[in-house]
C-alpha cells in the first residue's frame, strides 16, 4: 500500500521574479525559499507532527498538499494521486482545518455553515444531518448549533470549524494549529477529539501543525522538525529526546542581561535560547550544553553583567530542548 502521504525534494519558491509594472532599473523582487527539497513519507494511520516557528514552511507544506499551491518543483502525492496532475481525486479524500480561521458567512447559523460545506462534497443531507449532530455532541456545541456564526465566541467558532472539518469523515485530514488562540478547556477538547478519531477507525490519518510542545508529545506518533523549510530531524518524540540525551540541558532565571550573546563563546555550549518572563523584570535562559564544564562561566558571566540568579535546574531532554538544540531558538 502506497504510503497517505509522501513528498520527494519537494520546493516551494515565492519571488524571483519581476513585476510586469515594475521599471528596468528597480531591483527584483526577493526570492524566498519556502520549502527546500522536503522528503517525507507519512504511512496511512499516524498522526504526525510538523514543529516550527513561525515562517519556516509549515502552512506552504499543508497547502501544497491540499492542492491550494502548486510546488516550484520536486514532488508530492497524497493517497497516492500527485498533487500536482490529479488534485481533483485527492480533494475528495482529505479536509482541511486551520487555527484562527474566520471560516463561515456570518448571516446562516452553524448548523447551515456545516451543511453548506458538506454539500460541497456530494453527501446526502439526511446523513449530514446525523453526523452533524454526533459532532456537536462530541465538542459539546449543541446549544450554538443554531446560532448565528457571528455571535460565536472564538473558542465555539474553531469547534465549528473542527466539526466542518471532520464532518466529510476524511481519509487524511491537515490540522494547521488548530488550538491556536483557544483556553485550556477548548483545547483540551479539541485533542482528545483527535486521539478519538484516528483510534476509531484503521487508515485514518492527520497531519498536524503546531506550535505547542506538549500538544506535539501528546498526540503525536512521529514528529518532524522544520526551520527555513528544510526537515531537521524527523523521529517518534522519544526518539528526538534520545538525540540530545547525553547533553546537558540547564534553565537558569536572571534579572534581565545586558548581552546574552557572549554565551556563544562559552566552550561547550551547544546552543541556547531566551524567553522574557511575562513582567519584563527577569528572564529565562535554556542552554544546551555539552557537559556540565561550561556552567561556572555562565555563571561567572552572569555575575559580571550584575544579575541576581533567581533559580538555576538541570532537567530531562524535552521536545523544547531538542528544537533548540537543532534551531537554535525557542518557537516564540
Amino acid at each position: 500500500m502506497e504510503a497517505a502521504i509522501a513528498t520527494r525534494n519537494l520546493t516551494r519558491v515565492f519571488g524571483g521574479k519581476r513585476r510586469r509594472l515594475q521599471r528596468k532599473r528597480e531591483p527584483s523582487e526577493k526570492r524566498v525559499v519556502a520549502l527546500d527539497s522536503v522528503n517525507l513519507e507519512i504511512p496511512h494511520g499516524e498522526l504526525f507532527g510538523l514543529l516550527g516557528p513561525n515562517g519556516a514552511g509549515k502552512t506552504t507544506l499543508i497547502k501544497i498538499l491540499a492542492t491550494l499551491l502548486l510546488p516550484t518543483s520536486g514532488e508530492a502525492y497524497v493517497a497516492g494521486y500527485d498533487v500536482a496532475k490529479d488534485p481533483f481525486p485527492i480533494r475528495k479524500r482529505i479536509n482541511m482545518v486551520t487555527g484562527g480561521e474566520t471560516s463561515g458567512y456570518g448571516l446562516l447559523t452553524t448548523r447551515e455553515n456545516v451543511w453548506m460545506f458538506s454539500q460541497f462534497y456530494g453527501m446526502p443531507s439526511r446523513q449530514v444531518k446525523k453526523v452533524i449532530d454526533l459532532l456537536a455532541e462530541e465538542f459539546d456545541l449543541q446549544e450554538r448549533m443554531d446560532a448565528k456564526v457571528r455571535t460565536l465566541s472564538t473558542g465555539e467558532r474553531q469547534k465549528m470549524n473542527m466539526i466542518r472539518g471532520f464532518v466529510t469523515d476524511p481519509e487524511i485530514i491537515f490540522l494547521d494549529e488548530p488550538t491556536l488562540g483557544l483556553d485550556v478547556t477548548a483545547a483540551r477538547s479539541i485533542r482528545g477529539f483527535i486521539k478519538k478519531w484516528i483510534q476509531e477507525q484503521k487508515g485514518r490519518t492527520v497531519l498536524l501543525t503546531t506550535h505547542d510542545m506538549m500538544e506535539a508529545d501528546e498526540l503525536c506518533d512521529r514528529i518532524a522538525i522544520i526551520d527555513r523549510g528544510r526537515i531537521l530531524a524527523c523521529d517518534s518524540p522519544e526518539g528526538l529526546k534520545r538525540l540530545i540525551k547525553k547533553d546537558v540541558t540547564l534553565k537558569i532565571e536572571t534579572d534581565r542581561l545586558k548581552d546574552t550573546s557572549v554565551f556563544r563563546s562559552i566552550p561547550g555550549v551547544r546552543n541556547f535560547a531566551v524567553s522574557e518572563n511575562p513582567k519584563g523584570r527577569s528572564m529565562t535562559t535554556t542552554f544546551i550544553l555539552e557537559d556540565d564544564a561550561p556552567i561556572a562561566d555562565i555563571m561567572s558571566e552572569v555575575l559580571r553583567q550584575g544579575s541576581r540568579v533567581h533559580s538555576l535546574k538541570k532537567t530531562e531532554p524535552t521536545l523544547e530542548e531538542v528544537f533548540i538544540s537543532l534551531v537554535g531558538r525557542g518557537l516564540d
